[in-house]
């Protein structure tokens, strides 16, 4: 049974730091000059982090330049909405690895990733609508974090056939910590390298896998930082804060993710509160310009927000759960409201923050630019209302390209629109409409119009309903029948369109035939 991480042993308890320092380097050149495969070390800017690489370019350093032929790739993951400070923090950090590296002839060479423009939190949580992540609906942390590190290495094995990972893992983080370690120990390959069972062809090296909380930061107070950072300014970060932790390199589900540690996503809602970022502006009146964050954050971490997402689910079906809608995604007037609040408080702090966050960045242009098509092309939205929210937000104009080519009404005949069908824009028959004359035009050009009988469906199918309480009717009724149909009753649905009234509707009647 592994020791917890406040009475385990310090690694430096029989050597000394000087002597485990002057083995460990040696294990890691004899590591890194034992055959070709190129090492991958994971850096978020944290203690555990650090640490590693700097032990391992201590190693680099003492060794003849003649034989340092292998490239060591420094791989720090940026999910977009990382906590400001620690974002800036190690966007420094990666400039500065680069710089000093090549200066003294090191096979260093730092990369920062992100996800692919699709994957970020603001596309999916402005744009498509996903409701804020929760525990049962994580969707953050593979498309954030997994994905683009997991791209990265795979690149590399794709490339060299194996890569090693080098990461800040250790034992002493927690009894689960400590027993998938142990666990993967027993299958080691060769000495110190462990495999990795969701990254074929890859081994793990944790450098500092023995060492407790203390022996780092003994480490790095008593080693000087060798691209030039201050290891005390980093002390001093983590005193500014309230937990103790860090947001590791994740590469699998089954490592913890920023939710529970200090360097994590300022939009984290998998957590009860962000203490890090409270203990910050609470700490720090020089970061009181962060409060607008946390307020977005907080906001985002309702608990029922039943009332801000539609009734029916991504595909427009009405599914039911103890006999209540399962709710789909974020209705239009709420993503226009978080794009509304981000787009302020980044304004807010560009305009009352310190000259280091004067060209912050809560959303990029190109996120922009994607909500925006994801409103437009696939959300039938033609209002276009992004370019508008934009300027009332920022006070400029909005500097993306015109879509005209998508939009089959203007800005006067939607308002007519919306007059004539309903004053409401969550109102089932506004948006029924809305994508009737949107999929009408997208196919009147086309020479072959392949897919349209297909989309006018799926749409009656959506927004054929009067409203919430006539859809959740309907969904009951079609529970009821198919649960008959189980007892052997011969019952079926079937779609008819009524267009006899002037109205598009859809009538469930039963199988019998209709004379």
């Amino acid at each position: 049974m592994s020791k917890s991480k406040t009475t385990r042993d310090s690694a430096f308890a029989d050597g000394g730091l000087s002597a485990t320092l002057d083995r460990l380097i040696i294990e890691v050149q004899e590591l890194y000059l034992a055959d070709r495969i190129p090492w991958v070390v994971g850096y978020s800017g944290g203690k555990d982090s650090t640490a590693t690489l700097q032990l391992v370019w201590m190693a680099l350093e003492k060794l003849p330049p003649e034989q340092r032929t292998k490239q060591v790739h420094v791989i720090s993951t940026d999910t977009l909405v990382e906590n400001p400070v620690v974002a800036a923090w190690v966007g420094h950090s990666l400039d500065l690895i680069g710089d000093t590296a090549t200066k003294h002839g090191l096979p260093i060479e730092p990369h920062r990733l992100t996800p692919q423009i699709t994957d970020t939190f603001w596309v999916n949580l402005i744009g498509r609508g996903y409701p804020a992540p929760r525990p049962k609906f994580r969707w953050c942390t593979e498309r954030l974090k997994i994905n683009p590190s997991n791209d990265f290495i795979r690149r590399m094995v794709r490339k060299h056939g194996e890569a090693i990972l080098v990461l800040g893992t250790r034992k002493a983080e927690s009894s689960g910590r400590a027993s998938r370690m142990n666990s993967l120990e027993q299958r080691r390959v060769r000495d110190r390298l462990s495999p990795n069972s969701n990254l074929p062809n890859s081994l793990v090296y944790s450098p500092v896998e023995n060492w407790t909380n203390d022996d780092v930061w003994l480490f790095l107070m008593q080693r000087p930082n060798p691209w030039g950072y201050n290891n005390k300014d980093l002390l001093t970060m983590y005193q500014g804060a309230s937990s103790d932790g860090e947001c590791p390199l994740v590469v699998d589900t089954t490592t913890p993710s920023c939710g529970d540690s200090r360097f994590g996503c300022w939009t984290c809602t998998l957590v009860d509160k962000d203490k890090s970022m409270s203990a910050m502006i609470q700490n720090d009146e020089e970061k009181e310009w962060m409060r607008p964050l946390l307020d977005i954050r907080d906001d985002l971490d309702k608990t029922d927000d039943r009332d801000r997402r539609d009734f029916r689910r991504m595909n427009g079906t009405v599914q039911l759960f103890h006999d209540q809608p399962i709710h789909g995604p974020y209705l239009q007037r709420w993503r226009e409201t978080w794009l509304k609040k981000l787009l302020e408080a980044q304004t807010y702090i560009r305009q009352e923050g310190p000259s280091n966050v004067a060209s912050i960045e809560l959303i990029t242009p190109a996120e922009l630019d994607e909500i925006r098509r994801i409103w437009v092309v696939e959300k039938h939205e033609f209002e276009d209302s992004l370019p508008q929210i934009y300027e009332d937000a920022v006070g400029e104009q909005y500097p993306g390209k015109p879509m005209d080519d998508h939009l089959p009404l203007g800005a006067e005949d939607v308002r007519l629109l919306r007059e004539i069908v309903g004053d409401d824009t969550d109102s089932p028959h506004f948006e029924l409409v809305r994508e009737l004359l949107d999929i009408e035009q997208r196919h009147r050009a086309m020479s072959r119009r392949a897919g349209l009988f297909d989309a006018l469906q799926a749409a009656l199918r959506k927004g054929f309903y009067d409203d919430r309480e006539d859809a959740l009717d309907r969904a009951r009724t079609h529970r009821r029948r198919k649960e008959q149909g189980k007892d052997g009753t011969d019952q079926a649905t079937e779609d008819l369109i009524d267009i006899e009234t002037g109205l598009i509707r859809l009538i469930p009647i039963e199988s019998s035939r209709v004379s």
